[in-house]
């Protein structure tokens, strides 16, 4: 009887062992996964948009879409993640955005945030203190234009608050203007 209960005792410490291991296993494997993108375009996602990651809240992707400087038309698909956003900015010589996959928004300062579906053009000009990233429960994909490449600058300013995107999503434009 004691040699059973002594197996049962091995048994038991065994599998617990077995356990934390495959508890560890997958801990370790859940840390190491990366956020799966669903392919909400044609377009590439690119690369986690680490370089101005400090701009956004949440993750995007930055896919750049022509490489001749001489054409002088810099062009890159950004992909939100769901609920990102960036901080409000300017441009300093404007920006064109093309909606592509999914559903975003698109705010400026002191203005209702117009919904963004595929096929919708923002024209951004000079200066116009702005936002734009994905809805509470869609990812979003635009393509941006940089317009006057030469003298452009972005200036970053401060994020958009929750309070303020929320705001923004649940008081939007339905009726985009240059949609049918």
């Amino acid at each position: 009887m004691d040699k059973i209960k002594k197996t049962n005792i091995n048994i038991n410490k065994i599998t617990i062992a077995m356990l934390i291991a495959l508890i560890s296993i997958g801990n370790i494997n859940a840390q190491e996964m990366k956020t799966e993108i669903p392919k909400i375009s044609e377009f590439p996602s690119g690369n986690e948009n680490t370089g101005f990651e400090q701009y956004f809240s949440g993750k995007s992707w930055l896919a750049p879409l022509t490489s001749n400087k001489d054409l002088n038309v810099p062009m890159f698909n950004v992909t939100f993640e769901p609920n990102c956003r960036n901080n409000w900015h300017t441009h300093t010589g404007g920006q064109i955005l093309i909606a592509v996959g999914g559903v975003g928004y698109y705010q400026e300062r002191g203005k209702s945030a117009r919904r963004l579906l595929p096929g919708d053009v923002v024209e951004i000009a000079s200066n116009v203190e702005h936002w734009h990233g994905a809805s509470p429960d869609s990812w979003f994909s635009h393509i941006a234009v940089e317009c006057n490449p030469q003298t452009n600058k972005n200036t970053w300013l401060e994020p958009v608050s929750d309070e303020e995107y929320g705001k923004a999503v649940n008081n939007e434009i339905v009726n985009f203007p240059y949609r049918d």
